[in-house]
């Protein structure tokens, strides 16, 4: 069955980095899209970037732009989330998810990132 298994949060000091992990399987990687989002206490869950089938189009959040990377390698069937220069408004369970048709359609457990300040 598909799975989606996030890994690499944690607690990091403001300014600090963080690489998220997020295994997949159960399907044809390299056929999806992939994407990261993230849901802090109180607030919806947000897009935070995304990637497709073969890594060569990204997207970010306004928010993260300049500081998050969004790679992927179809060979270990990943998708990683480099966080650099961490802020508090930064801590949140992050999601990794694939890209459907139409939708994000299978999502993973969640990793929570504590930023603290």
């Amino acid at each position: 069955q598909v799975q989606l298994v996030e890994s690499g949060g944690g607690l990091v000091q403001a300014g600090g980095s963080l690489r998220l992990s997020c295994a997949a399987s159960g399907w044809t990687f390299s056929h999806y899209g992939m994407g990261w989002f993230r849901q802090a206490p109180g607030k919806e869950r947000e897009f935070v970037a995304g990637i497709n089938w073969n890594g060569g189009s990204t997207s970010y959040a306004e928010s993260v732009k300049g500081r998050f990377t969004i790679s992927r390698d179809n060979a270990k069937n990943t998708v990683h989330l480099q966080m650099n220069s961490l802020k508090p408004e930064d801590t949140a369970v992050y999601y990794c998810a694939r890209r459907g048709l139409s939708t994000f359609d299978y999502w993973g457990q969640g990793t929570q990132v504590t930023v603290s300040s």
